[in-house]
């Protein structure tokens, strides 16, 4: 009996121990950038320093919290090139490119920021001109990191540039650099508890054995 209660005390810790560790996932504060195919949004393959959309194309950008790009958010709002380019006519030797930029949630926000509305704009542009050129023709300041990573479009967020952070809770919370790069601590008391757990069968196996 006494051992029954030790293991389900155990095992009770274990549960917490590994809940508490999916709660506190590693995600990154950042800048997505997304291509609008038909009705649908798709994450793009390349950044918008290399990307070259042609005329009539649809681009959008979000900010937000997220795992990796299939945990990414998609832009919301219209992406109807036809409703955002209506004021700005076609023009040989030029190409317009229609930006839906999305600033996210207050959830998604740096400490002390607020989001600005979610806007779209129609870029002129020469035909070999990148989607970076397009977003720096209507969503000025554009600020970048040294590895060339969009850090800010029209300003926001004033600081910060792809910061991983927990996914919990509190996802403004800033993560340990050591997050992601090894095993998590909820992880390793599991291992401990399983140990625990073995060595106490062991013992109970003995103990009758010899009694």
């Amino acid at each position: 009996m006494r051992f029954r209660r030790i293991a389900a005390l155990l095992l009770a810790a274990l549960f917490l121990l590994l809940n508490t560790g999916q709660a506190q996932a590693a995600g990154y504060r950042y800048w997505s950038f997304w291509e609008r195919d038909g009705e649908a949004w798709m994450y793009a393959t390349q950044g918008p320093a290399t990307a070259r959309p042609a005329d009539g194309d649809v681009q959008g950008f979000r900010f937000a919290i997220s795992e990796d790009s299939a945990d990414a958010s998609q832009p919301r709002g219209t992406a109807d090139f036809t409703t955002i380019c209506a004021d700005t006519s076609a023009r040989d030797g030029t190409k317009r490119v229609a930006l839906v930029i999305d600033f996210g949630t207050t959830s998604d926000a740096p400490s002390g920021e607020t989001p600005p509305p979610a806007r779209t704009a129609c870029a002129r542009l020469s035909p070999d001109a990148t989607t970076a050129e397009a977003l720096a023709a209507v969503a000025k300041p554009l600020r970048y990191n040294t590895n060339a990573l969009l850090c800010a479009i029209a300003g926001y967020p004033e600081k910060g540039c792809g910061e991983q952070v927990a996914t919990d809770d509190n996802p403004s919370e800033s993560t340990d650099d050591k997050t992601g790069n090894g095993p998590s601590l909820g992880l390793l008391a599991g291992v401990g508890v399983v140990v625990l757990l073995g060595a106490a069968a062991l013992w109970q196996s003995r103990h009758r054995r010899h009694g």
